[in-house]
């Protein structure tokens, strides 16, 4: 089974990214996973130099501080080492924000919340 390094979670809602995080483990799929509250946060965390940049994102739009959007502007701007899929993670998301994510080259694909099991392997082998 394939593996990736780092898979980060950036999400405000504790309850989803406890699941999430128990299901990524339990899958074992990665070595590691990041969680991070907001944008604000995770920008900060992988904006130093020396960080190691996760494999896989899986973000939250609406959140506090810094969405989504503000996040993958931030994001745009961090000198990349590697390929890093970056996957919107919404139990709503708005014709407007479907349409902004086609046409933003940082997003990989959309997913539904609650994710299930399935979608997240496959995510990981699509990487």
């Amino acid at each position: 089974m394939f593996k990736v390094k780092t898979i980060c979670i950036i999400n405000d809602d504790d309850i989803f990214t406890f699941i999430l995080k128990k299901s990524i483990s339990k899958l074992n799929i990665c070595e590691q996973i990041l969680t991070y509250t907001n944008g604000e946060e995770a920008i900060k965390a992988l904006s130093v130099n020396d960080f190691t940049l996760p494999e896989i994102i899986l973000l939250d739009i609406n959140m506090p501080f810094m969405n989504g959007w503000e996040f993958l502007d931030e994001f745009s701007n961090i000198n990349k080492d590697k390929k890093v899929d970056v996957y919107l993670i919404s139990a709503h998301i708005s014709a407007e924000d479907n349409l902004k994510a086609k046409n933003n080259c940082e997003i990989t694909g959309i997913l539904a919340d609650p994710t299930d099991n399935e979608t997240i392997m496959k995510i990981v082998s699509a990487y």
